[in-house]
């Protein structure tokens, strides 16, 4: 008696254990879900937390609405000139409807993988298609990707209920029989840049040394003019000088002139003179010589 009751009670919690598996389920916050009932969806973009269901009837299906990453096949596209590049990109996608989702691809996520990466290589091929090659080596890569990556959303959206957040270029190669082409083309265009710049320098810096003589050329003149200026005041100064000095006493002032002539002509050892001793340059030494009285009284 005692073993079948026992036996009910572990029946009982097994069958309640058992329902509540299948009736309560519980969404994670990275997830979101929908709810089918014999695979037609009933329930959609259920939100994280506790739910309940009907057991055998109605089914979960959750997925993951983190960023996700896909990393797509190096691919070779041609620009408009018709010259082949090498892109090597990745795509950050994420789910966003997850009805959409499941309708487009039963919830699997390689499927899904499959479907965007065809999607992502027209989209890049069409973007590249319309660049030049110049165009794409000057433009920023995350400039380069704003268009694709806006209509690729759009269109994702609306067919598989994902978003397309961002296509970011890793990297941009050129086959070897572009490369020399490409970089003899960059090197010539910055020779180009480089003698532009060059004659534009040279001829600042002539306007600059032109400016310049042009200045010196205004200062001296002016220099030369107020010196001029200044020494034509000061001759007249020292004339005025003399002749106030020479009206007070002219007999000295004559003998202060003859000195300094004195002075001056016989500065150096071997000067000569020729002169007659009566001229009058030698009349203060004649003044000096002594009476002929005085000789007799010495």
């Amino acid at each position: 008696m005692i073993n079948n009751r026992s036996l009910l009670i572990v029946g009982g919690l097994a069958a309640v254990a058992w329902l509540a598996s299948n009736t309560l389920y519980v969404v994670d916050e990275t997830e979101r879900a929908v709810k089918l009932r014999f695979g037609e969806v009933i329930e959609e973009n259920i939100q994280p937390g506790l739910h309940a269901k009907v057991p055998i009837a109605q089914t979960i299906r959750k997925f993951d609405v983190r960023l996700l990453t896909l990393d797509t096949d190096t691919s070779r596209y041609l620009t408009l000139e018709q010259k082949a590049v090498i892109v090597d990109s990745y795509v950050k996608w994420q789910v966003v409807n997850p009805t959409r989702y499941y309708e487009a691809t039963a919830g699997d996520e390689l499927m899904a993988i499959r479907l965007i990466q065809p999607r992502v290589d027209e989209s890049l091929r069409n973007e590249f298609g319309r660049l030049n090659l110049q165009e794409i080596i000057a433009e920023r890569r995350d400039d380069l990707m704003t268009g694709p990556t806006a209509e690729l959303d759009e269109l994702m959206r609306e067919e598989l209920g994902v978003a397309i957040r961002d296509i970011r270029i890793k990297r941009i190669d050129l086959p070897e029989d572009v490369s020399a082409a490409v970089f003899e083309r960059m090197r010539s265009e910055r020779e180009r840049e480089a003698r532009e710049w060059r004659a534009q320098g040279q001829e600042e810096a002539e306007r600059i040394r032109a400016n310049a003589d042009r200045r010196r050329q205004v200062l001296l003149a002016q220099a030369n003019e107020r010196s001029e200026t200044l020494r034509g005041e000061g001759d007249a100064q020292a004339a005025a000088i003399f002749s106030e000095a020479y009206g007070q006493d002219q007999e000295f002032y004559s003998f202060w002139r003859s000195l300094n002539a004195y002075s001056e002509s016989f500065a150096d050892d071997g000067n000569l003179m020729v002169l007659e001793p009566s001229s009058d340059f030698f009349r203060y030494l004649r003044s000096a010589e002594p009476e002929s009285g005085e000789d007799s009284g010495e």
